[in-house]
């Protein structure tokens, strides 16, 4: 099978392919990460050079009711015509950590359901840190992490049985970081609601290139970043998603002064808003809201759907050659193989992932850069955006990998790990 030739081929025939041209590309270099850090888009230089030189160096406050304040409500509609929300379900401010507290915190105070605290051993560090940091407020003072005998996949039918067995509040990740194994999430959440439960899903991974309907698969709350297939910039802040259903009973544990009802009478007693504003807090930061609303144009334009689906052709084609090409050097697949059960970012393992991926970054004189990353203790993610990755980069990335191995071009690489990929 002529890989190569079956790469040009679906890129000359790609829809989405104009759209590498909207982002800042460096030459001779492959980007297999933007599942932990987008690309720069052109449009977002623009931006913040007119808000830095004009609005703020020029207009100074005046921008605030010129521009500022207007812009945080055009961008958290942006966002909830990604994710199917209603209007004023959704906000985007603050970090993924912050806004996974409130939500957490604000569902154990409201009552509306037991007070367990669950998640498993699937979910992203950071978010199992914030679970253990409000144990005090659950009903045992304890909370409860499902340990899969794999650390690659969700074993449903153990979750279930959890959620019947412990109902409460659960937090998940939609797409997982290590594996990309992505839950179904309407299934899960009908059998939430069913056992008096709820899910807060944890969107980080899918967010940009996952097709998530909150409607259509009955999601009540959700947190996302937005610096990776949103393309809004390191620390760019994220959303938080609440569902009408629950937002009445719910209260955010941080009285700040954009959670009031009227910020800008400046009383002395808190009122919170008594709609999704009231889970703001802090002033709105402009200058790193103003490439996710470039982020969030880029992708509404190309449209979710079809990213989805050249995310799934991508992920189909690396799989293929990986198991080709790569499967006589002992490479496994860490990743579902099923589309379905897969987000955008597929994980390879291999005893020496380290030294291959520090090979791939630094690249050579008749290779290029490739820029994948590395988790631990064994695993190489590849990360492929459709907004900008290509079919030939997949298969030069494979064969890249492939020379390293035939070679043991590891062999000259030191095994330290005193950096991260």
């Amino acid at each position: 099978m002529d890989f190569r030739k079956i790469a040009l081929e679906k890129d000359r025939h790609d829809d989405l392919k104009n759209f590498k041209s909207k982002f800042l590309n460096n030459s001779n270099e492959i980007y297999l990460d933007g599942n932990s850090l987008g690309k720069l888009p052109l449009k977002s230089i623009e931006n913040l050079n007119e808000v830095i030189n004009k609005q703020w160096g020029q207009n100074l406050i005046r921008s605030w009711n010129d521009t500022w304040l207007k812009m945080s409500e055009k961008i958290n509609l942006k966002m909830s015509k990604l994710i199917n929300s209603d209007n004023d379900e959704v906000l985007v401010g603050e970090s993924t950590s912050v806004n996974l507290y409130k939500i957490l915190y604000s569902l154990l105070k409201s009552n509306q359901f037991k007070k367990n605290l669950v998640t498993d051993n699937l979910n992203f560090p950071s978010d199992i840190y914030i679970i253990e940091g409000l144990k005090e407020y659950t009903e045992k003072n304890e909370i409860t992490i499902i340990d899969y005998e794999s650390n690659l996949s969700c074993d449903i039918n153990i979750l279930k049985k959890t959620i019947q067995e412990n109902p409460g509040i659960y937090c998940l990740s939609l797409v997982t970081y290590k594996s990309s194994f992505l839950y179904p999430i309407k299934e899960l959440n009908e059998f939430a609601e069913r056992n008096k439960s709820i899910i807060v899903w944890d969107c980080s991974h899918a967010i940009g290139v996952i097709d998530i309907d909150v409607k259509a698969s009955k999601t009540k709350a959700a947190i996302g970043c937005t610096y990776k297939f949103l393309n809004g910039g390191p620390g760019s802040p994220s959303f938080l998603y609440v569902s009408k259903d629950i937002l009445n009973h719910m209260q955010n544990p941080i009285k700040g002064w954009f959670g009031h009802s009227k910020p800008f009478n400046f009383e002395n007693k808190y009122k919170p808003a008594d709609n999704i504003n009231k889970f703001n807090a802090g002033t709105p930061s402009v200058l790193s809201l103003i490439p996710v609303n470039t982020g969030l144009d880029i992708v509404l334009e190309a449209g979710i759907k079809n990213i989805r689906n050249k995310s799934i052709e991508l992920g189909e084609y690396l799989i293929k050659i990986i198991n080709n090409e790569l499967y006589k050097f002992d490479v496994k697949i860490a990743s579902p193989i099923e589309s379905s059960s897969r987000g955008s970012h597929i994980t390879i393992q291999h005893k020496e992932a380290w030294r291959i991926c520090k090979l791939l970054v630094k690249g050579g004189q008749k290779r290029k850069k490739i820029i994948p990353d590395f988790r631990p203790e064994n695993n190489i993610r590849l990360g492929f955006s459709p907004l900008y990755v290509s079919f030939i980069d997949l298969y030069e990335t494979i064969q890249t990998i492939k020379d390293i191995l035939e070679n043991k071009e590891y062999l000259k690489i030191d095994e330290s790990k005193s950096e991260v990929t």
